[in-house]
């Protein structure tokens, strides 16, 4: 939990946040596991304050000024993000950097079998991803002024390598399938064909606002694993929670009457989306999914490193943790071999 003294922080946002005048009430969002993010109300006015979390942090990680930049450049494109307001110093009234943004009224899907709608209102949430993502990847890094936002060369070998590395530097338990699926990863790497956008890094639907009254997205939120990479990146990303489970701890489609309830199968998800970027049927689909569930429990286990730290925004419980981390390892292991 971050420290700061209240008088402090109202007179920095007064300073640097145009139309920010008294700080009445500073609200902690209680969902969220990275950067701590907090509502701030002054008068009839609400904003969002978004932060690294205190202590000890893996190095690259909690980027809150990537995410201020690229929602910033993102601003100028049909992609729908909220408005920058203002990026802090490390030297902070917090004692992090965050940054301010316009807060966005919507409705925010949690479960993504959206059962509070009816069929018609789920086919256009689905239809709606789809397009932000499409539009997402069809945005001229250069032009909006993020053309040096990610590095040259393959990008799932430097994800690879970078999320092994992340996962190394935070484990807690030596999982076998873990291990193995590293491996396999760097085994049956898919070769560099030169594809690139801005890639959001963790699109998924509760990631999102939808407008109040339409099946619209009115802003994307968690740009914090973002950077210049292959698109595929994201959407097998987004797909592989058509394969997670709807039940426990896991927010998926697995097992879910998709058909019945107006959601698209993955495979009509994906060739919407490639007839939008007018691209081919991806090749190598199960590397892409396999990579998309390393990547997650590389992601959870730092949440659980965190936790055990004592530096985490919203601890859950170690055991429960372990046990999501161990089964991600085998499901992208069993996966990969079939």
């Amino acid at each position: 939990m971050h420290q700061y003294d209240r008088a402090e922080l109202e007179g920095y946002l007064q300073a640097h946040v145009d139309g920010f005048g008294r700080l009445d009430a500073i609200d902690k969002f209680s969902d969220g596991q990275s950067n701590p993010t907090y509502k701030l109300t002054s008068g009839a006015k609400q904003f969002v304050l978004r932060a690294k979390p205190p202590g000890k942090l893996l190095k690259s990680a909690h980027a809150v000024d990537r995410e201020f930049r690229v929602m910033q450049g993102l601003a100028k494109t049909n992609v729908a993000v909220p408005k920058m307001l203002h990026l802090s110093d490390d030297d902070s009234p917090m004692g992090t950097q965050f940054f301010v943004m316009e807060m966005v009224k919507g409705r925010i899907f949690w479960d993504p079998a959206l059962p509070d709608l009816d069929n018609n209102a789920r086919g256009r949430v689905y239809d709606a991803m789809n397009n932000t993502l499409a539009a997402l990847h069809s945005v001229d890094p250069e032009a909006v002024g993020l053309g040096d936002y990610g590095k040259p060369g393959n990008y799932f070998e430097r994800q690879v390598g970078r999320w092994s590395g992340q996962y190394r530097a935070a484990e807690t338990d030596k999982l076998e399938d873990a291990d193995w699926v590293m491996d396999w990863l760097e085994a049956n790497m898919v070769p560099d064909d030169g594809a690139s956008s801005i890639v959001h890094g963790d699109y998924r639907i509760d990631n999102m606002i939808f407008a109040p009254n339409r099946e619209v997205v009115a802003a994307v939120l968690d740009w914090e694993l973002s950077t210049l990479g292959h698109p595929l990146a994201d959407l097998a990303y987004q797909c592989m929670h058509w394969r997670l489970p709807n039940s426990g701890h896991f927010r998926g489609l697995a097992g879910v009457d998709r058909a019945g309830i107006g959601l698209p199968t993955e495979d009509e998800y994906v060739d919407l989306y490639c007839e939008r970027r007018g691209i081919k049927r991806p090749a190598n689909w199960t590397f892409y999914l396999v990579f998309s569930y390393f990547r997650l429990l590389a992601i959870l286990q730092g949440v659980l490193k965190r936790g055990l730290d004592g530096n985490a925004s919203n601890p859950r419980d170690s055991e429960m943790m372990r046990h999501v981390i161990a089964l991600m390892a085998g499901e992208a292991r069993r996966l990969a071999n079939d």
